[in-house]
């Protein structure tokens, strides 16, 4: 005859060992297809699982790139094995079938991406920004929305502490007052005069494949943080002045951006370029009583009202929703955390408008009003 007290241990010792399961499987790395190899922003997802290895978070069980040259260039830098790599998305995705991918692909094929993974139920995180055209952004999000997965954008400055705590001082904390002016400003040499490489270069540059020069390659981070900043709300109108300042060198884009959007009661003013004599990406953002800039990453300057100065102020990781993207998305695909507004589809729809009204703007020489 089994006792009542030893059925109770039994039962017990058995919800420990099913906790446990759970909890081990909940660590599990994700697995991850990485779609194309001609972006130089993927050496951050490969250094972190072939250079720094013991990856509890993530696992690339396979790559796309048509390209075997460029494949078996980074297989020696970072030490995977071209047994991974897979001509084509369908290939990979039928022989490995990873639960999500991130794209490092040109812009112009991400919806080629999200046509191939979304019907499958695989989730997806794209570099920035999220399309070439407005059309393509709608339709990508139609289909994310459909299969109900996660459609995500990567900016480096989502990672950033010092927005985020800009961003609570002006939106949590009110400390500025409403907002009247936001200035972001992001660039960098040039994409060539900072030696990115040969198969970068080739889209980066090209109006198609990247959908313009410096308007939509740094132009989108302030179409974001603008968004973010305005509760999604979308501009009244865009103005945009582009130019050619190195065509020799650039001779199929603009390589120089200023972007004016317009709200009810706020202004924000892009500034996107590839002649700034250092790579920057900071932010200012007014407002009616006092102001925030971000100079970096971490490092700020506030000054409120009453202040006859301003005062630095440094942010730190834990100001972000993450400090790896990687981590980040493992985690939201896992439910372990919330999804951040600036890589959220929601925000970068509206990105896309922005900069599909910019690129009409600057060639027209005419603001172009939002419906």
């Amino acid at each position: 005859m089994i006792r009542p007290r030893s059925i109770l241990t039994f039962l017990l010792l058995l919800a420990v060992q099913l906790t446990t399961a759970e909890a081990q499987s909940e660590q599990k790395p994700l697995r991850v297809g990485v779609i194309g190899l001609v972006h130089d922003h993927v050496g951050g997802i490969l250094n972190k699982v072939f250079k720094k290895g013991n990856q509890t978070d993530i696992e690339i069980v396979g790559i796309v790139e048509p390209n075997r040259d460029v494949a078996e260039q980074l297989s020696k830098r970072y030490g995977f094995p071209m047994s991974l790599v897979y001509p084509t998305i369908a290939a990979m995705l039928d022989k490995v079938k990873p639960e999500a991918v991130t794209d490092f692909g040109p812009i112009v094929d991400h919806k080629k991406t999200v046509e191939a993974c979304a019907p499958r139920g695989i989730h997806v995180m794209v570099e920035k920004p999220l399309a070439t055209t407005y059309a393509d952004a709608k339709q990508m999000a139609a289909l994310a929305k459909k299969h109900n997965i996660q459609l995500l954008t990567n900016y480096e400055t989502t990672w950033y502490g010092s927005n985020h705590k800009a961003y609570a001082i002006a939106n949590k904390e009110k400390s500025i007052g409403d907002l009247r002016k936001i200035v972001v400003h992001d660039g960098h040499e040039g994409p060539k005069e900072i030696n990115v490489s040969k198969q970068f270069l080739a889209w980066l540059t090209d109006p198609v494949l990247n959908g313009a020069g410096a308007l939509f390659d740094f132009g989108c981070y302030g179409a974001n943080l603008s968004t973010w900043l305005m509760h999604n709300q979308r501009p009244v109108s865009v103005q945009a002045v582009t130019q050619q300042i190195k065509p020799d060198i650039y001779p199929k884009v603009d390589d120089e951006a200023t972007v004016i959007l317009t709200y009810p009661k706020t202004q924000t003013i892009i500034q996107a370029s590839w002649n700034w004599p250092f790579g920057r990406k900071d932010m200012e953002v007014y407002g009616q009583t006092g102001y925030v800039k971000t100079l970096d990453g971490t490092r700020m300057r506030v000054r409120l009202k009453s202040e006859k100065d301003e005062q630095s102020l440094d942010a730190t990781s834990s100001d972000a929703p993450a400090t790896d993207p990687f981590a980040y998305y493992a985690k939201l695909i896992r439910g372990e955390t919330k999804p951040d507004e600036l890589t959220s589809l929601e925000n970068n729809v509206i990105v896309m408008e922005i900069l599909d009204a910019a690129r009409q703007s600057a060639k027209t020489g005419k603001a172009v009003l939002l419906k």
